[in-house]
């Protein structure tokens, strides 16, 4: 774990323009002055992301958020006063003193206030506690997000050897294991509430809190950070398969000579040749937990082709649901060649 002043390293390193790594209870998050557009850019450029693609912006618990919107609706202060310090990020108009650098240019922007002990106190230091830190997740773009300061270090190894990333704050691993529940608060009177990212934060909670159904979203829906159809993907190709399908569809890959692994979270019969096998448990707040550090590891065992087993179809799994489609977006196709069959 970290000293007080390695935390305190960290925020004054931030406030000079550096990056750095840190600790939130959804993933780590690579992190920058949000009010510093060199520093922002740094990050895109980092992680190789798309400067249309929005950041969250985070804030100390006791930082005032008026500062960075224009105006907090009492819907939005209702889901505050439920969720933070938590995993909810809240889209809303930005303040036009605050740079569209971190919102993709757009006039919105993603705040949230981060739950992490660590995290807090990093904020709390970091301008006095009232700036904000950039942050989307600390990995290359698209890979699969850190839940550790190892999975940090093993994204960044290079930039952590020159400095670009000035330093990776250690928190143990994440208790939420997937990001934040993302809800764009911006366009209430004409939309109301929606949904625009699932995570540990479920649409029933959300629906609780405000009373009203959450909406899905539009395309003139504000651009959201890890909502493209492919993101938090391995190197190791990803495929679905239904619970029925598993055990006969990992016996034709290996029939075939394909390196296998696997994660499942039903019971199966013990299959002999596979790379690796990954149990988790079969409900979602542990199965997320684990998800990131499981494919991590499925990633580095040498396997042709991961099997995941398809999740149950209800609001409960939606978070864990959404990380796995867009996981295995570009590779759906790669098991019907593996197989020979044809794609549905």
């Amino acid at each position: 774990m970290n000293s007080s002043e390695q935390i305190i390293a960290a925020a004054r390193a931030l406030e000079q323009g550096a990056l750095a790594g840190f600790p939130t209870e959804t993933v780590y998050g690579l992190g920058a002055d949000a009010e510093n557009v060199d520093a922002v850019a740094n990050i895109y450029k980092t992680k190789g992301r798309p400067s249309n693609h929005p950041v969250i912006v985070h804030i100390a618990p006791e930082a005032d958020i008026a500062y960075w919107v224009k105006d907090v609706p009492a819907a939005a202060q209702a889901l505050i006063n439920a969720f933070w310090p938590g995993p909810l990020t809240l889209i809303l108009k930005r303040a036009t003193q605050i740079p569209d650098a971190v919102s993709g240019g757009q006039d919105s922007i993603g705040i949230r206030c981060p739950s992490h002990p660590v995290a807090q106190a990093l904020l709390r230091v970091f301008k006095n506690g009232k700036g904000g830190i950039a942050a989307p997740s600390a990995n290359k773009f698209g890979h699969v997000s850190p839940t550790t300061a190892a999975h940090v270090l093993e994204e960044f190894p290079a930039e952590v050897a020159n400095g670009m990333i000035a330093a990776v704050l250690d928190g143990g691993q994440s208790e939420v294991g997937i990001e934040s529940t993302i809800v764009d608060m911006s366009r209430l009177a004409t939309h109301g509430p929606v949904l625009l990212r699932p995570g540990h934060i479920t649409l029933a909670q959300l629906e609780q809190v405000l009373g009203v159904p959450v909406g899905m979203p539009d395309q003139a829906a504000p651009r959201a950070s890890g909502t493209l159809e492919a993101h938090y993907a391995p190197s190791t190709p990803v495929a679905l398969v239904a619970v029925d399908a598993l055990d006969e569809t990992i016996t034709q890959l290996l029939t075939a000579g394909k390196r296998v692994a696997v994660m499942a979270y039903e019971a199966h019969r013990e299959t002999s040749g596979l790379q690796a096998w990954r149990q988790l448990n079969n409900d979602p707040v542990s199965y997320a937990h684990d998800l990131y550090a499981d494919l991590r590891e499925l990633d580095h065992v040498n396997a042709d082709i991961i099997l995941v087993e398809a999740l149950p179809n209800t609001r409960e799994w939606q978070g864990v649901s959404d990380r796995l489609r867009r996981a295995a977006f570009d590779s759906q196709g790669v098991l019907h060649g593996m197989l020979g069959t044809k794609r549905p």
